[in-house]
């Protein structure tokens, strides 16, 4: 039976992590240790806890009225061959997959010769944001990623293409401030 290392129970109600309303599957282990990084709790490869992938892939049946899941952590791409599991149970039951990692797509396909399940889990995915989060180019007002040197990549088209397609919607910074909130946030 599949394992997988996660730093907490799937997070069923995300709407930060891609667009609607998403599932989080929050991997545990990452070696990229940003500076600023959110998720510190997350680097040791040996926390967290140990789950079956087939645990995860039930929990994934019982969600109603959710647009996808979210690969993130920690870094789903130490884990690829599980996440790749998880990734393509997610898309026969219908949902769109983004996922989050360190490694930008460039590194992922050199990488790939040494685990080819980082290529079998990048053609499942819908959306990958790539690129280590750099404290330098944070922002606060850019959609779904933390800092400016990160993409939001259309995998599929990326795939065929052979080079790197960005998802354009996602690219505009809105200006962050307390009457924005209100109008976008507080009124849905």
């Amino acid at each position: 039976m599949q394992k997988i290392r996660l730093a907490g129970e799937l997070q069923t109600d995300s709407i930060v992590d891609g667009p609607g309303i998403r599932a989080v599957v929050w991997t545990q282990g990452c070696g990229h240790h940003c500076k600023g990084c959110h998720n510190p709790e997350t680097w040791d490869f040996k926390g967290g806890m140990e789950c079956d992938v087939d645990d995860i892939k039930r929990q994934l049946e019982q969600l109603e009225d959710h647009d996808g899941i979210t690969l993130s952590g920690g870094d789903p791409m130490f884990q690829a061959k599980a996440c790749y599991e998880i990734a393509k149970y997610a898309k026969e039951l219908g949902f769109n997959v983004w996922c989050y990692t360190g490694f930008t797509y460039e590194q992922l396909m050199v990488m790939n010769g040494r685990d080819s399940y980082i290529l079998k889990l990048l053609e499942q995915l819908d959306v990958l944001v790539d690129g280590k989060f750099e404290l330098a180019q944070k922002s606060l007002n850019l959609k779904f990623k933390g800092s400016r040197n990160q993409r939001i990549i259309d995998v599929p088209a990326s795939l065929d293409e052979g080079k790197v397609v960005i998802v354009d919607k996602y690219c505009e910074e809105k200006k962050w401030s307390p009457k924005y909130q209100k109008q976008e946030f507080l009124y849905i």
